[in-house]
């Protein structure tokens, strides 16, 4: 009787109503996200020049970006601070205060439309010039607000509303990486901590048709294309040793960027910071192309070859500090797939070393193994985290022991440096 209540204290609204919002949730959310998918794949055809008649094609970002010259890639990193310094100001200055998703599902408060939607194109628009930072959240974040108002048209209550709000954001977010079941697992996991099955029904109804609809512009495909690879005892080994070197790297990634993200700079000095951090940025892609975008190329890099322990660290090394810089500075983005770049190459150094004295490990299959425990605890979502890759990449199930292994002993890790370092201020 205890869970009957509980029920019906949640949902008020009439079954019918709640199922009209949240089909209209999915349509919507899915449109949102593939649109704005569509417009950062052209925006990133038109800067670096290739395949410029199609929006959605079979050239790469980084094969876009090795075959531009140097000085169209630092005039376009330039362009992207400028950019991003002269946005980010103005909308900091004279837009209405910006409402995190997390925040407006706590406390009840509303996301601005205008400063949102300002906010995701912003986002948007400086990942495809070349920004390190994940671009997850713009859709996420538009797909919550259409969310919010249609909540509101429909007359739902509060506490309806933070749900369907949730159920976007999820949608936006399986409709731009075609990953019904992790946006559906990601509202559950991540945005409303609960497994309520009314609340999973709408978040699987609601990401399955944001997915179906963003197929009519953005295809079918997986993310990520991987060779063909064989499971052995050497690779689930491996898998539980490397876990809480994995874990511990996700908990300094994420903690540096926290602080970062907490101290950007808001004020005019921003557009000269911004200038100055992507100019750099743009300096080191001429011989680093991969850097430039939200990580998917050196993720892609790992997945299909390894480029070697000797570019692995220094890519590592590189990203996470351009990743830092450009929060610090005030740029926005999300953190999801930096992390999942930086798993993919901490686990291709990790298993480059394993195979010097030991059992040879294949190095793209733990570049995978090591990108989902490394996303998994950086953003706190194991469970999603497995889910995405698997949707991510379309691999084979087989590998799901050495992944949930190698998740377990990082998350588990990175809870323990994380009390650490709550416990004696490291």
């Amino acid at each position: 009787m205890e869970s009957v209540r509980t029920e019906n204290q949640l949902f008020q609204s009439s079954k019918a109503s709640l199922a009209l919002v949240i089909v209209l949730v999915g349509v919507g959310s899915g449109f949102l996200g593939m649109c704005l998918a569509l417009l950062l794949h052209y925006l990133q055809h038109i800067a670096y020049g290739y395949s410029p008649l199609h929006i959605i094609s079979n050239e790469t970002f980084l094969e876009g970006v090795r075959a531009s010259s140097p000085e169209r890639r630092i005039t376009i990193l330039f362009l992207c601070g400028l950019i991003a310094g002269i946005g980010w100001w103005a909308l900091y200055s004279f837009g209405k205060p910006l409402v995190s998703i997390a925040l407006a599902i706590k406390s009840g408060k509303p996301m601005p439309p205008l400063s949102t939607f300002i906010h995701a194109f912003l986002q948007i628009i400086t990942i495809a010039l070349g920004s390190p930072l994940g671009r997850e959240v713009a859709p996420r974040e538009v797909s919550s607000v259409y969310a919010s108002w249609l909540s509101a048209k429909a007359g739902l209550s509060p506490e309806e509303s933070k749900i369907m709000l949730a159920c976007g954001a999820g949608a936006g977010l399986a409709a731009v990486y075609n990953v019904p079941l992790g946006g559906a697992v990601f509202v559950l996991e991540v945005l409303l901590c609960t497994y309520n099955w009314t609340i999973l029904l709408f978040a699987l109804s609601s990401s399955a048709i944001a997915v179906l609809v963003s197929w009519w512009g953005l295809g079918n495909e997986s993310i990520y294309q991987i060779p063909d690879i064989s499971l052995n005892a050497s690779l689930i080994i491996c898998s539980i040793i490397a876990s809480p070197v994995l874990g511990f790297f996700a908990f300094w990634f994420i903690q540096i960027a926290t602080v970062q993200r907490s101290k950007a700079i808001h004020s005019w000095h921003m557009i000269f910071s911004c200038l100055l951090n992507f100019l750099i940025l743009g300096l080191f892609s001429v011989y680093f192309p991969s850097l430039l975008g939200n990580g998917k190329s050196p993720a892609e890099m790992e997945f299909d070859q390894s480029v070697g322990i000797g570019l692995s660290i220094l890519l590592f090394l590189l990203r996470s500090i351009f990743v830092w810089t450009s929060l610090r500075v005030g740029a926005q983005g999300g953190l999801l797939t930096p992390s999942l770049a930086n798993g993919a190459l901490l686990g291709a150094i990790l298993g480059g070393i394993w195979n010097l004295c030991l059992p040879s490990v294949p190095i793209h299959a733990f570049a995978i193994i090591g990108a989902t425990a490394f996303l998994a605890a950086a953003q706190k979502m194991p469970l999603t985290a497995i889910i995405l890759i698997f949707e991510f990449t379309r691999m084979n199930f087989v590998f799901l022991i050495p992944i949930m292994l190698a998740v377990s002993g990082s998350v588990a890790m990175c809870q323990l440096t994380k009390n650490y370092y709550i416990k004696y201020k490291v």
